[in-house]
């Protein structure tokens, strides 16, 4: 099998490159702007990768995707200060330059494995998402955060027409806050500019407070990265078709925890690592308003839970790494 995987330099590409290339014997096609995270792929024998930017290598992806398989397109701006402050970057990446790539996959009849996402469900007041049933639901207009969900949920909405009316052979996964080594920059000291674990490591590392918008009472399900990807290979695999035009939240539900407890538990670990420990003895927890931080179009979800039930039924798959030793674990990447 040939995979072709666009943003294989970013978290879940690179991951994925490596568990494909350690575990299968799969063939792997990949495009992205670098590949500093690539280094355990970079040079294999069945790893093959362009260095360029999907908005102008057009012509090679082109080509690519006629000779492959499957397609993966993960490229995609994934942080929350920039769906408020930079809206229509994100629209022009999210969802513009990503829809070219599934009207290609219909138009030479390739499957493609699309990441949706957990924000689409916005604020839901389901107790677990189903993604069948649940509703989604985003603010209004002015709040701008919401372009990163429903540029996501319209390519949701276009990929399922394609594959009921036209025969496209599909299948949306919806990440539930993954986490682990590499996910970030530590070192990118803007305020937003990363996600939430490799922000507060970067905050005590700088020797900044630890800011928690709105007190840090929202809650998440973190989900360790050798989870997700675990899934991802199974959805890939697709055996018996059970993969096939369906659509799995792939998250820990398991692991509901607040921002403040993330925070909590970082601060508690990182006194384990002995070159750290001033730095962190030194870090306070800071409280601050969502508009102070993010701005005006900010609005926040404070529980964001999923059902796996379909995950477990259709791919044998469901969470084993607890937050606590995915947190050791992505400390040990970033501090050893």
């Amino acid at each position: 099998m040939k995979i072709l995987i666009l943003g294989a330099n970013g978290f879940i590409g690179s991951h994925l490159s490596e568990a494909i290339l350690n575990h299968t014997d799969w063939e792997i096609d990949a495009l992205d702007l670098s590949q500093d995270k690539l280094g355990a792929s970079v040079g294999r024998k069945r790893f093959h990768l362009k260095l360029g930017d999907m908005t102008q290598e057009k012509d090679w992806i082109t080509e690519h995707i006629k000779q492959c398989d499957v397609v993966l397109p993960l490229v995609a701006i994934a942080t929350p200060a920039t769906y408020v402050q930079q809206p229509l970057r994100v629209f022009e990446l999210d969802f513009e330059a990503n829809l070219a790539i599934v009207r290609q996959c219909v138009t030479f009849k390739k499957r493609i494995i699309f990441p949706s996402t957990s924000e689409v469900y916005g604020m839901c007041t389901d107790t677990a998402f189903d993604e069948e049933s649940s509703h989604l639901v985003t603010g209004p207009i002015h709040k701008e955060r919401w372009i990163y969900s429903t540029s996501k949920q319209l390519l949701d909405r276009i990929i399922y027409a394609y594959g009921k009316h036209d025969g496209l052979s599909y299948t949306l996964f919806r990440p539930f806050n993954w986490f682990g080594p590499g996910q970030d920059t530590i070192f990118n000291p803007k305020p937003g500019g990363s996600r939430v674990i490799t922000q507060f490591i970067g905050n005590v590392l700088r020797g900044e407070d630890i800011t928690l918008v709105n007190g840090g009472a929202q809650q998440r399900c973190f989900t360790y990265i050798q989870d997700g990807i675990a899934a991802l290979i199974k959805i890939i695999e697709n055996k018996a078709n059970h993969a096939e035009q369906q659509i799995f939240n792939i998250g820990n539900p398991f692991e509901n925890i607040s921002i403040r407890q993330v925070a909590e538990a970082l601060v508690t670990l990182m006194k384990q690592y002995p070159k750290y420990t001033e730095k962190v003895n030194q870090t306070k927890l800071m409280d601050m308003s969502a508009t102070e931080y993010y701005g005006a179009g900010y609005q926040d979800v404070m529980l964001r839970v999923p059902s796996i039930k379909r995950a477990e039924e259709k791919l044998g798959w469901k969470p084993k790494v607890d937050f606590m030793t995915g947190l050791k674990k992505t400390l040990d990447f970033y501090l050893a």
